[in-house]
């Protein structure tokens, strides 16, 4: 290979990281452009917290002006995201702002010591452009300039240990006030604990309160998990049927409305309205009929015998508003009837431990329709009894009651894996980290493929079938391997998260935040290994390969020299991150289209459009830490190998800082149920650790490979004394582990006396639905007749309820406690849009009076009272339909909690 080859090869990397950085810079204007222009005029779209119908989700609208907002946004306090999203976003944000402050000095110092030593009379080792700043740089005549590199990289570890120990005091802080807050401690979450793998001697409540009663407090309630057959199928069924009434009765009101407006448009006699005349109650009954002829009211397909979907021209058609209403009404009965088999049993002993023994028994117990589970959910009176119970030895025997879950509410419940015996469990766990690390193997292939285009050039210059790639124009080389790469990396990272899903599911986590911090722990090994150390290493060697072809035994110098090469790729990546990806959230150009798009397509319903107006919008924690924690481990494994990446990385942490912070405090919200207090923010310290051992362990095996003019090896000592810093950031890491790791997920008993008293008087402004039960005498709700429900503590009182099962606060707000939804929740209320107002424009004479009667309604009042009168809830409230069947929708729906 000629030296002008050589040449060409090394110093693509100039060209490809100016045409990624050139690329990014436009794209990243454009975006923050088109961001600035249209921020003010979507608000809901780029501020949807400001807009939001219900008040205490609502903020302060953003003070940004046209082009002031980056100063304004600057300027916002970054500890106002706990305040309006919780420790686990706050701790995000501080994690981003932990990094700036790690990397600004690291910056400054690398920059001006490191740069110099590398480029300066270094001219023999034949590198230009980007090459002439990377560690291989530096020449065999001056091989004792590696004591700087040494001396960083010793600087910048103790300097990233005096952070860590900082962080973790600041998370400890903020989690246990957290845990104490008043609000939190009053919480069931606070006070329940999941408890899996309970032997049968213990399948009852009775029995669970007994063992925990030593606890302090004792126990309030106790939640057993019932295995319960084809109920939840059956309550789906009836979700699905009040979905399907929906979208039927606003299709019907809108077919209604295109009649009317047709025979307007025509010249014909309108119809009457619905009249609200007492005397006209049994006309009004039929106005759906006398509005829409039969043959335009909604129908569809029931699926055939054979097949549990429908399909196109094939089962019997019906109508579908009279079908749901008939599903809703035979679903409710079913779970009525099902409700009060859970009501008579619920207190009955273990089914095969009558004499309390331990042994199997079968006396005169009767068969439980709804058998109990291996698991419970355990309310205690006290906060610190729950802590109790979590760290507690539970059982006498292997595995049994060894798992157990604090703080989980119930929308954090994954309720299929709740019935997983404790051995079961096991083996699916050994099953399904085997088949993460088959994953990890094979997934190897496509992402040493990315590695390889990254760095093509040095590959054409030597195998003559890839000749051509050689004569491309050097832009398109860039583009080729500056962009591409980044881009189909960033795809392969989007499918594995959905498989990683499916293997901690699989393994039978029991919880959706626990799900994720398992993806959280998998992710990012994958990301390190996949995304960081094959690309290092495939983008180093195809780099080397030409030489190490010509002269097999130099593998070791050319390995040192070309595998910092690699790191083009990684700051085209940053650069693809910190520009790109941040003025991308920022923009959010696909949430935009499809805001608009959905609202087209699917916001047929007001319930639909309520969704998608404002429906929460939230981050899936197990992915997006590690997409950052690995820009760290990035950044710190090439900090002193290519410390160009150093300023690229304060820049993109500064960027992403911003994003997130406007993100978590316009856009994004934390269900408090889902929150964790943090317990992601300790793993993303881990990942920081492995960052640290990446760095020292590659800059070791450097300063072992390095070379002087005569080939023998010239920084043993400093490879040495970085085998000594290794050591001392494990014993670090150890130090830091056995310090905090109690104190992560514990309430210490120094600060038990800070939590709230006695789980007794609960307020219904627990964002987290406070149990109420009565434990003493087991006291429920329970459906007497028809659609009422009888208060045991108010005789006499009913409440116009349909099958209710559930307790209720002192102020009339639901507490469905952690039982199964299909023990609990009642039909979902029909949210049918009101036309009322459309239908009195018909009547218009075009003087603003109405000729006729009075006072008009529409359909959609009309419907309701339909419905109801067939035992289907239903309401207009909320939501509005125009002449035109333009929905309009300004309030949460009934069934939504506002508290």
């Amino acid at each position: 290979m000629s030296t002008v080859s050589q040449q060409a090869a090394t110093s693509a990397t100039t060209t490809t990281f100016i045409t990624a950085l050139v690329f990014n810079a436009a794209v990243f204007a454009a975006e923050i452009t088109a961001f600035t222009l249209l921020r003010p005029h979507f608000k809901p779209i780029y501020e949807p917290r400001t807009v939001h119908p219900i008040e205490n989700q609502r903020v302060k609208h953003f003070d940004g002006g046209l082009f002031s907002w980056p100063i304004a946004l600057l300027r916002a306090d970054y500890r106002d995201v706990e305040r309006a999203n919780g420790p686990d976003a706050y701790l995000f944000v501080r994690f981003l702002r932990m990094m700036i402050r790690v990397l600004l000095p690291i910056w400054i110092i690398s920059w001006a010591v490191l740069l110099p030593l590398t480029s300066v009379n270094n001219s023999i080792a034949g590198k230009t452009g980007l090459d002439r700043f990377t560690f291989g740089n530096v020449s065999p005549y001056n091989q004792p300039r590696y004591a700087g590199h040494l001396v960083c990289a010793y600087l910048f570890t103790f300097w990233i240990y005096w952070n860590i120990k900082r962080e973790m005091s600041h998370f400890v802080t903020i989690r246990q006030l957290h845990l104490v807050d008043s609000k939190h401690s009053r919480s069931s979450q606070a006070n329940t604990i999941l408890v899996t793998g309970i032997p049968a001697k213990f399948l009852s409540e009775r029995a669970l309160e007994q063992l925990y009663s030593h606890l302090p407090g004792g126990v309030k309630k106790v939640w057993l998990n019932r295995n319960l057959k084809d109920l939840p199928a059956v309550y789906n069924r009836r979700l699905s049927a009040s979905n399907k009434l929906e979208s039927a009765e606003t299709s019907l009101i809108r077919t209604a409305l295109k009649i009317r407006n047709k025979k307007l448009k025509d010249g014909e006699k309108v119809d009457d309205a619905y009249n609200d005349n007492p005397d006209q109650a049994e006309r009004d009954v039929a106005l759906a009929e006398r509005l829409v002829p039969k043959d335009k009211r909604p129908t569809h397909r029931l699926p055939p015998g054979f097949l549990p979907f429908s399909l196109p021209f094939v089962g019997e058609k019906v109508d579908t508003i009279e079908w749901a209403r008939n599903e809703i009404v035979t679903c409710t009965t079913l779970l009525r009837e099902a409700r009060q088999a859970l009501a008579e049993q619920s207190n009955l002993p273990a089914q095969n431990d009558v004499d309390g023994d331990g042994g199997v028994s079968h006396e005169d117990l009767p068969v439980q329709t709804y058998p109990p589970l291996s698991s419970a959910f355990i309310t205690f009176k006290k906060q610190i009894a729950a802590h109790m119970a979590y760290r507690m030895l539970t059982h006498h025997d292997p595995y049994r009651m060894a798992d157990r879950y604090l703080e989980v509410s119930p929308q954090d419940v994954i309720w299929g894996n709740l019935a997983m015996n404790p051995y079961e469990k096991r083996i699916r766990k050994v099953i399904s980290y085997a088949a993460t690390a088959a994953l990890i193997i094979f997934w190897a292939i496509p992402v040493a493929f990315v590695g390889i285009v990254s760095n093509i050039q040095g590959l054409c210059v030597r195998e003559s079938w890839l000749a051509w790639l050689c004569k491309i124009p050097s832009p398109v080389i860039g583009i080729i391997q500056g962009i591409l790469p980044a881009v189909l990396l960033a795809v392969l990272n989007m499918l594995l998260p959905i498989v990683l899903r499916m293997l901690g599911s699989f393994e039978g986590i029991p919880t959706r935040t626990g799900l994720e911090l398992s993806l959280m722990t998998r992710f990012f090994i994958f990301q390190v290994i996949h995304s960081f150390l094959i690309v290092t290493l495939s983008s180093g060697i195809i780099s080397a390969l030409p030489s190490i072809l010509n002269n097999p035994s130099s593998i070791a110098t050319l390995l040192a020299s070309y595998l910092p090469q690699a790191s083009t790729f990684f700051l085209t990546y940053i650069v693809l991150q910190g520009l790109s990806g941040v003025a991308g959230g920022f923009l959010s150009i696909v949430q935009l289209v499809l805001y608009y798009v959905k609202l087209f397509i699917l916001g047929s319903t007001p319930r639909s459009v309520y969704d998608i107006k404002f429906g929460p919008r939230t981050v899936a924690w197990g992915t997006l830490f590690p997409t950052i924690t690995l820009l760290t481990v990035i950044t710190f494994g090439y900090s002193i190998i290519s410390p160009i990446i150093n300023g690229l990385a304060v820049a993109a942490f500064f960027l992403f800082y911003l994003l997130y912070k406007y993100l978590f405090l316009y856009q994004y919200t934390q269900p408090p149920e889902l929150d964790t207090g943090g317990l992601f923010f300790p793993r993303a310290i881990q990942h920081v650790f492995v960052g640290l051992y990446v760095q020292q362990i590659c800059l070791c095996a450097l300063f072992f490979l390095a070379q002087d003019a005569s080939g023998k090896q010239a920084a043993v000592p400093e490879g040495a004394l970085m085998v000594v810093l290794i050591a001392l950031t494990a014993g670090y890491h150890m130090i830091i582990n056995e310090s905090y790791g109690p104190l992560i997920s514990a309430l210490p008993l120094s600060i038990a006396d800070k939590t709230a008293a006695d789980l007794d008087e609960p307020s219904s402004s627990d964002a987290h639905a406070s149990t109420s039960a009565d434990a003493s005498n087991g006291q429920k709700w329970k459906a007497t007749k028809g659609d009422t429900v009888t208060d045991p503590d108010r005789e006499g009182e009913e409440q116009e309820l349909d099958d209710y099962y559930f307790q209720k606060l002192s102020d009339g707000a639901p507490d469905y406690g952690f039982a199964h939804p299909a023990m609990t929740r009642p039909q979902r209320v029909v949210w049918i849009p009101d036309d009322s107002d459309a239908w009195v424009n018909a009547g218009d004479d075009g003087t603003g009076e109405v000729e006729g009667v009075a006072r008009r309604r529409g359909l959609g009042p009309a419907e309701v009272e339909v419905n109801s009168s067939q035992g289907v809830l239903a309401t207009t409230e909320g939501t509005r339909m125009d002449g035109k069947g333009h929905l309009e929708v300004f309030e949460a729906p009934v069934d939504v909690d506002k508290f």
